[in-house]
């Protein structure tokens, strides 16, 4: 390594280019600039090793650097302008990986304490190193949410041009009351129709359905920009005496606020659904309410609910929907004919379903069951299984539902499942285990199971090969660390450059949970909850928890926050981000909590409680 000087104006122009320094008053970057060093190292040259200290954090000039942890593998491969080593910085001052010069490098170091000074100082600099933190600020409400995060549907519109009849078919078919007026060249916003107008100069005056709506329109209303207040369209719907706002981004027209996204906002709450679900008299009517679900999922998520609290809320609707389908089963069949026990197992399970959810559940029986009881239960399941798909949980593509009768058995077939499971060590047994293993009760006699899962969890923390197995099967998921600016991307129909946010990112996260959860006998399904728990029992060290869980969080809170985007654009939801829509912080941010989930892994692969 050789270090040289670099001059002030050259430092200045550098960091220019580089957020958050990008955004320092021109007095502080240019003494930020004087406090920085250059250095430059040669190919194959380390810049750090893991858990030696820290002088401060490095931006890459020139160069590739590669970031490996603590067995040598390679996690990330940073280039130009991608900084290292603040997570160790930020954690006590050591190395949390190792930092080595894949080509010819030049970095740029910014000491420890001017860095710690910066973040203490400037907030926009503290929000970009500790973004992950605001998955835990405390939830919004209607005055304080932006216009962007209340608009429920896509932007629909016609041109000056259109007749008045064209626009109330319109109208008709996409169901809203109002149209916005733009120009067909340049989406400039001239005017607004609606039902009322229609109404009043169309019916009323008695003319011609082909009177082109330039006409009859609200000439230049009254518009707000997304990034306006909730309080902002409370105040100009009530000055001006209207329920429609139409929302401009950057001079073009973006969408309409209305009145009733207002009132479903503050109507739409998991409680209320839960209650309508429960005096549901029928599965069309359950349809209708669950419908809703992207909405609540929008509102909470703009409302900054943290993710665990709105994935809670998104799975408590669907065991109300569970149990009333139940209810509504047993009101057609009659009383079951021995005591049975209904579990959800994947998401549901764990209690964190989201926007995508297909169903997985299972049914345990009395032992007392005899093969003359077993078409009831077949056509209970049948009837829940069915209504689930129909309310929008699809049926599971591997069929692992209570409609198969495989996962529809005596509690003493269960027992011998899970024994079976723990002594054959084939791919399908572990995979299996590790579903079953997210069980949890929904309704019926809790007892049938919790005395198998006492004994489960027992057996298989003292079987070390089946242990040894599900570590494997847990990572057979790994974080999508690559070439591309730090991620390895996949091309779906929405065009290249996705992550996988679910089998990529959660689900590595929630496999460690389980391993975890086995190993010390722990009850809690949650992962997070399983995290927490590992770490009060010494399963993973203090700062190993915090820094899984702090990645967990970042992953589940930007895998919503895309939901939304994809709701809020008249899109299904899925699991694939588009790194285009991540600002460079967010993206950096991404990256860092990767590599935290892929240490973990290579930890748990050796066996090592990481990172002490």
């Amino acid at each position: 390594m050789v270090q040289t000087v670099l001059s002030r104006s050259e430092a200045v122009e550098f960091l220019e280019t580089v957020a958050p320094y990008n955004g320092l008053p021109a007095s502080q970057l240019s003494a930020l600039a004087e406090t920085v060093s250059i250095l430059h190292y040669s190919s194959g040259e380390f810049v750090y090793k893991i858990d030696a200290p820290l002088e401060g954090l490095h931006i890459i000039v020139s160069g590739t650097i590669d970031i490996s942890d603590r067995d040598g593998k390679r996690v990330s491969q940073l280039a130009k302008r991608q900084s290292f080593g603040e997570r160790g910085l930020l954690r006590d001052g050591k190395a949390s990986t190792t930092a080595r010069a894949k080509t010819d490098a030049v970095t740029l170091l910014i000491p420890a304490a001017t860095l710690h000074q910066l973040i203490k100082q400037f907030p926009a600099v503290a929000h970009y190193f500790y973004y992950g933190e605001r998955a835990r600020h405390q939830p919004g409400d209607l005055n304080s949410l932006r216009v962007r995060d209340l608009i429920t549907r896509k932007a629909i519109s016609c041109t000056p041009e259109t007749t008045a009849a064209n626009a109330a078919q319109t109208m008709r078919d996409q169901n809203i009351s109002c149209l916005a007026v733009v120009t067909a060249d340049t989406q400039k916003l001239v005017g607004m129709i609606t039902v009322r107008d229609l109404t009043f100069r169309v019916l009323a005056q008695a003319l011609d359905a082909s009177v082109p709506v330039r006409e009859v329109m609200t000439p230049n209303p009254p518009t707000l920009s997304p990034n306006a207040l909730g309080s902002d369209v409370l105040r100009t719907m009530m000055e001006h005496n209207i329920g429609h706002l139409a929302v401009i981004d950057r001079d073009q027209f973006s969408g309409i606020i209305t009145q009733t996204d207002l009132t479903r906002f503050q109507a739409v709450s998991s409680a209320l659904l839960i209650h309508d679900i429960s005096q549901a008299s029928s599965i069309e009517k359950m349809v209708g309410i669950t419908s809703t679900l992207p909405r609540l999922l929008v509102q909470m998520v703009a409302g900054q609910q943290r993710h665990e609290i709105v994935t809670r809320h998104i799975t408590d609707i669907t065991d109300a929907i569970t149990r009333r389908l139940l209810a509504m089963a047993e009101e057609q069949l009659g009383s079951p004919p021995v005591p049975y026990l209904w579990l959800a197992c994947g998401s549901q399970g764990r209690q964190e379903q989201t926007g995508v959810s297909d169903q997985d559940n299972c049914l345990f029986l009395d032992d007392r069951v005899t093969p003359e009881d077993m078409p009831y239960f077949e056509q209970l399941a049948r009837f829940v299984c069915d209504g689930l798909n129909a309310c929008g949980y699809v049926y599971c593509p591997g069929d692992m539902m209570a409609s198969n009768s495989r996962w529809r058995q005596p509690v003493s077939t269960w027992r011998n499942y899970f024994e079976t499971w723990m002594k054959r060590h084939a791919p399908e047994s572990h995979m299996l285990a590790s579903v079953m293993f997210d069980l949890r009760p929904i309704a019926g006699r809790n007892e049938l199971f919790q005395n198998l899962q006492a004994e489960t969890l027992e057996a298989a923390s003292k079987k070390s090969i089946f242990m040894a197995h599900m570590v494997a099967n847990s990572l057979k998921h790994t974080p999508p660390l690559g070439l591309l600016r730090g991620f390895s991307t996949v091309r779906t129909t929405r065009g290249g450059n996705q992550v996988d946010l679910k089998h990529n990112g959660v689900i590595p996260v929630t496999d460690l949970a389980r391993v975890y959860a086995l190993q010390s006998q722990l009850k809690e399904i949650n992962t997070r909850a399983r995290l927490q728990a590992a770490e009060q029992v010494g399963m993973i060290s203090s700062a190993g928890a915090r820094e899984l869980i702090a990645a967990y969080d970042l992953i589940a809170t930007l895998r919503l926050e895309n939901q939304m985007r994809l709701i809020q654009a008249g899109q299904k939801p899925d699991n694939y981000l588009s790194l285009s829509e991540l600002p460079d912080f967010q993206r950096h941010h991404l990256r860092d909590a990767f590599v935290v989930v892929r240490t973990m892994q290579a930890a748990i692969s050796q066996g090592r409680r990481m990172p002490v």
